[in-house]
């Protein structure tokens, strides 16, 4: 009876308590403002509107995000450009006498508002659960909604496009920083080209990016758009009467959420959470490499995304300039090598005009920018498409799109791309010598080269049978010697003669003074490099692989089989290799500031690596990552990542380096065994060290450690507190627990650091090196962690700490030859 009686008075005092003590709403009425601490929630709790401080920043504003799924990211923002104070804990969402909603500060003075006509006050505000903040009347209709207002992002049901006789353009506008929800650089938009193009433009009107032409189904220029997944409930609506154009998109399925948004610094990015996840991945985004930035190699420049270099001139034209093309700098483009030769004669036949000129072939290919559509050729004329070209003295090119029809240019063909799957064909005009005699020339010369390295390796192969002859009891390392010989032979059977970076022995020797010790740079595990001088004066760093290791020739193998599938601005490149009896070389572009070991664990250096610096290299890492696991041709597992095997260019940029234990792993999310376990102590996962299975959780792991190491200057194999047997892992963890995260920064940073970066990092550190395999994030969703507000799951405590050391009295740092004592290491072989 009395605990009735006590349930019934709480009961009444919390009916008196006002409203905005109420933490959740479903709707915004004349009597029911929306106050600071509440949030508007959609009726299936999907959606959540309500009061946020970006990043812990100084000011607040009213926006709106996915409830129940973490990192928390805002998809629309009410008051962008005119944003609350952080203190003001009165500000409001309501119904001014107008009948309009009103965000007022707490001097009750407005500082956004929807302006529309209002008749009464019965209106309501509510937010759906499709994510659309909605404006209704007393009648249900719909007076205004957010969805005609993008932000940063596009949720299904969006509008992208425009209306052009209104004059009104639906865009989405980047944030102007992690911090600042105002109106950044950074649109994405459809341009008035028919057919249509998706643009990521600069400050308005400098193109970043390009999908390529809507062909009624997909854009064109997107490959990743040919599977299934990414055609499902993409529409593009054009009215050509009311002048309007627009792209939307639905979700992948019911239990299935999505969307899509323009970062503060242009990367236009999908982001999926799939049924029953409670966090984000990323599905795709572009720019995702150089070759996907507007206008790479210039005009008439075609880009490569898995070559070295990128740019090539297209046939039939030589670089602008040579001596910027040598600097890699490929914007100024091509120019034709033989000027075409075209009279303007009604007159003149087909046939005639075809001995002149005629039209190079390209498969894969993203077409041009700035194409123009001959509407009146049907859909299945692909011969007068051709004559249309050929016919027109100022046509460079044309293709013939299914569905699409014919698209011609007449300008200079700029931002080409050529993938190895998907894209069209595409037809260069060309002079008629530039189709004939030439390309025998180079049949010849190619052929004449492929002639010339074989006849080198036949010479290496009599060799390496005699030396057989003479060393009886040497078979192992002759067996080497004809693997290697046979990969480079399978090498060549794959690739351009002219491409195949094969270096004189002898070259070497005098590049890098003949070995010297003085041009030593480190010790790995597999052999000793070298800095080099090439005749040119390029500096290469060189690898000398062990003349006894098994290992070190299996490693040779794995970086030549990766030598040319891997291009990214955060892992190192690999120029070539070279091949002499016991000699194995591997040729790697030099980095003037060696590896990142050399800094962090040097008490005289490692103050050179600020806050900004550790942020930007931990970032750059996982981008790398991120495109060894789902973007580059091939996936790939590292399997040896640590501190020593991260370069850094003149630019302190990180480069992953060392891929000998790489492996080439199907599109499988399956973990995989092997017989031999080799990698770092301290690095390996748990699964991995102990029962050899291995997977891209496995990479994250080491990555985590490697996170918690850039933050601490701390090394995880040398760190101990001796009185409480306690390793690195476990120290980080209980620091994080605690509350007390902020410890684990290296005391040389000072205050001179951003807090709110610093626990994100120890946050994903911590989840990366989980236990369990399952527990950890995958790459994008450690992207976009890094990118985003610091919510999300929670760290378990680390139990496997086996990889520890616990011989050291007290803490130690490191010193300057830490690789040594980092070398990779074969811990475990299989039975």
């Amino acid at each position: 009876m009395k605990l009735g009686i006590i349930s019934l008075f709480f009961l009444f005092i919390f009916s008196l308590l006002p409203s905005q003590y109420c933490a959740q709403v479903y709707n915004i009425t004349p009597s029911q403002p929306l106050a600071e601490g509440q949030t508007l929630v959609s009726p299936g709790q999907v959606f959540e509107l309500g009061f946020f401080s970006p990043n812990n920043s100084a000011n607040k504003y009213v926006g709106l995000w996915h409830k129940n799924i973490f990192p928390r990211k805002v998809v629309w923002v009410a008051n962008r450009e005119n944003p609350l104070a952080v203190t003001d804990q009165l500000a409001s969402l309501r119904f001014g006498k107008n009948g309009n909603l009103e965000l007022v500060d707490g001097k009750q003075t407005s500082v956004w508002s929807i302006i529309i006509s209002v008749t009464n006050n019965s209106t309501a505000a509510v937010l759906l659960d499709s994510g659309t903040f909605v404006l209704k009347d007393d009648t249900g209709a719909d007076l205004w909604q957010s969805l005609d207002y993008p932000s940063d992002s596009l949720l299904p049901g969006m509008k992208l496009g425009f209306d052009s006789n209104s004059g009104k353009w639906n865009f989405m506008t980047s944030w102007k920083s992690e911090n600042d929800p105002s109106t950044g650089i950074f649109l994405v938009g459809l341009s008035a080209q028919i057919p249509t193009q998706v643009f990521i433009w600069k400050n308005g009107s400098t193109p970043c990016w390009r999908s390529g032409p809507w062909d009624k189904s997909k854009f064109i220029g997107i490959p990743q758009m040919n599977t299934q997944q990414y055609l499902t409930g993409i529409t593009l609506d054009e009215n050509v009467e009311q002048g309007t154009r627009y792209f939307s998109y639905s979700s992948l399925g019911d239990n299935t959420v999505s969307y899509r948004f323009i970062s503060s610094q242009g990367i236009l990015t999908y982001i999926i959470s799939e049924s029953g996840m409670k966090n984000w991945s990323i599905n795709w985004q572009a720019p995702n490499n150089t070759c996907d930035s507007y206008g790479a190699c210039g005009p008439f420049g075609v880009c490569k995304a898995a070559e070295s270099p990128i740019c090539k001139c297209l046939k039939g034209f030589i670089p602008k300039s040579d001596k910027e093309w040598s600097k890699r700098n490929w914007t100024g483009g091509c120019v034709r090598r033989t000027n075409l030769f075209c009279e303007r004669h009604i007159n003149r036949s087909v046939s005639s005009i075809g001995k002149e000129h005629g039209f190079f072939k390209m498969k894969g290919i993203k077409v041009p920018d700035f194409h123009e559509y001959l509407e009146s050729l049907a859909l299945d004329q692909f011969e007068d498409c051709k004559i249309q070209c050929l016919t027109n003295c100022s046509c460079v090119a044309y293709t013939f799109v299914n569905i699409i029809g014919c698209l011609v240019w007449f300008k200079d063909l700029i931002d080409i791309q050529q993938f190895p799957s998907g894209g069209v064909d595409l037809y260069i005009r060309l002079a008629h010598s530039e189709l004939g005699g030439e390309g025998k020339a180079i049949k010849l010369i190619s052929s004449l080269t492929a002639v010339g390295i074989m006849s080198i390796l036949v010479a290496i192969i009599f060799g390496l049978h005699r030396l057989r002859a003479n060393q009886k009891g040497n078979i192992d390392l002759t067996t080497q010697r004809l693997e290697l010989t046979g990969l480079l032979r399978e090498y060549i059977g794959d690739h351009d003669p002219l491409e195949l970076k094969v270096y004189d022995f002898n070259s070497i020797l005098i590049a890098t003074d003949n070995f010297s010790f003085t041009n030593k740079l480190g010790q790995g595990g597999f052999g000793p490099v070298y800095k080099g001088m090439l005749p040119d004066g390029k500096e290469i760093a060189v690898k000398r692989l062990s003349s006894s290791s098994g290992q070190g020739v299996e490693e040779f193998k794995n970086e030549m089989r990766l030598i040319f599938n891997l291009q990214h601005k955060n892992l190192v490149r690999i120029m070539g290799c070279c091949v002499k009896e016991d000699e194995k070389l591997l040729i790697y572009e030099f980095m003037p500031n060696r590896s990142l070991d050399t800094f962090l664990y040097d008490p005289t250096k490692r103050a050179v690596l600020d806050w900004t610096t550790r942020f930007s290299i931990i970032q750059g890492v996982a981008k790398g990552l991120l495109y060894l696991h789902h973007d580059s041709y091939v996936k790939v597992i590292h399997r040896d990542l640590k501190v020593s095997n991260i370069l850094l260019d003149d630019k302190m940029n990180p480069k992953i380096s060392d891929f000998g234990l790489a492996r080439i792993v199907e599109g499988t999310q399956l973990p995989e065994n092997t017989q031999k376990v080799v990698g770092t102590r301290g690095y390996m996962s748990p699964e991995y060290a102990m029962c050899g299975i291995f997977s891209e959780k496995s990479d994250i792991y080491s990555f985590g450690v490697l996170v918690l190491e850039i933050i601490s200057s701390k090394k995880n194999t040398s760190f101990c507190l001796y009185d409480q047997q306690q390793g690195f892992l476990s120290y980080a963890w209980n620091l994080w627990n605690e509350g007390k995260g902020l410890a684990l920064v290296d005391e040389v940073l000072g205050d001179s650091y951003s807090p709110s970066e610093v626990m994100r990092c120890v946050q994903i550190g911590l989840l990366c090196v989980q236990d369990n395999a399952v527990d950890r994030p995958t790459m994008p969703d450690v992207v976009l962690m890094l990118n985003s507000e610091p919510d999300g799951p929670q760290p378990k405590q680390p139990i496997f700490t086996i990889q520890n050391s616990v011989h050291h009295p007290q803490p130690h740092y490191g010193n300057t030859n830490s690789s040594k004592s980092e070398s990779t290491i074969t811990l475990i072989e299989g039975r």
